[in-house]
């Protein structure tokens, strides 16, 4: 069960579903789990691919499901139309921004380009100091795996420390995942940047 100080969570997800139905089936498991632990849906307020699955999930559970949707995407005709809410921006960083204000957490399921860069810019918000909010990927069929070893790497060859490396939290399980979102802490001092201000 989720800490009662997590009271809404922003998912990242792709816009079409996949290749295996474990990817539905995961964003489905978790939608299900929010709605369960009254817990709001963020997300990119599409009607389509896994993001989809997980609002609906969430909405046939009697949860809220809260989207933010920039109008162009509206436009191409993918805004789901029977969300708690939805909130319209004018971009992409608009809805970035918006996502993060409105959430207590952020999690990663299986997704492309714009999966990754929302996942990325979280993190690198968390390593600056801007927020200290758990972030988490679902790790579903080792999708993941290989950005998990890149991110090792990463440390092994001085270019990420190792707190900033264990910020980010993986697991393989919805169940594993909500465990670790409940009892995350975050990382304290900040040292990526009192590292720089020593050089």
């Amino acid at each position: 069960m989720a800490s009662s100080k997590i009271q809404s969570v922003a998912v990242y997800c792709g816009s079409s579903s996949g290749t295996k139905p474990e990817f539905e089936l995961a964003a489905r498991e978790l939608g299900k789990r929010f709605a369960d632990n009254n817990i709001q849906l963020i997300y990119g307020g599409a009607k389509v691919g896994l993001m989809g699955h997980i609002a609906n999930e969430v909405l046939i559970h009697n949860g809220k499901a809260i989207g933010v949707l920039p109008t162009f995407l509206a436009a191409k005709e993918v805004a789901h139309d029977a969300l708690t809410e939805m909130h319209m921006v004018d971009n992409m960083h608009e809805r970035k921004a918006m996502m993060h204000e409105l959430s207590d957490a952020f999690v990663a399921l299986p997704g492309g380009y714009g999966t990754f860069e929302e996942l990325f810019e979280m993190i690198t918000w968390g390593q600056l100091g801007l927020h200290k909010k758990p972030i988490a990927i679902l790790n579903v069929l080792g999708y993941y795996d290989a950005l998990a070893a890149q991110m090792k790497n990463m440390v092994e060859y001085g270019f990420l420390k190792q707190d900033a490396h264990d910020m980010v939290l993986v697991a393989t399980s919805v169940t594993d995942l909500m465990r670790q979102i409940s009892g995350y802490h975050a990382m304290q001092g900040h040292k990526w940047i009192s590292d720089l201000e020593q050089t």
